[in-house]
């Protein structure tokens, strides 16, 4: 069985470029509803974030991380603009327009 790590770095590599989902998505996507802050500190370890997107995850109200692990929400920011993904001035993406339609 895989570990919680792994099923978080499973479903963040399914999310779509040009889509982003919340944390509670992929808490929710693994089976494990009540653990987005997990699923943060999970992301917040990833050994390889080429391999697993996690900049394509964001808050409930579509902000971005201030504590970005990989350079902050500018970072973030960059690689989202780079998948066609609108970042607004107050760093919130538009959830109606690029939240990913996952299902567990």
């Amino acid at each position: 069985m895989q570990g919680f790590f792994e099923r978080v770095y499973a479903a963040i590599r399914q999310i779509p470029r040009g889509k982003v989902a919340t944390y509670g998505d992929i808490a929710r996507l693994i089976g494990s509803p009540k653990s987005a802050r997990q699923v943060g500190w999970a992301l917040h370890s990833n050994p390889t974030p080429v391999a697993n997107p996690c900049h394509r995850v964001v808050f409930a109200d579509g902000s971005l991380s201030a504590g970005f692990a990989f350079g902050g929400r500018d970072a973030q920011r960059a690689l989202l603009d780079a998948e066609g993904v609108e970042v607004g001035d107050d760093y919130k993406v538009d959830l109606a327009l690029y939240r990913w339609n996952c299902q567990p």
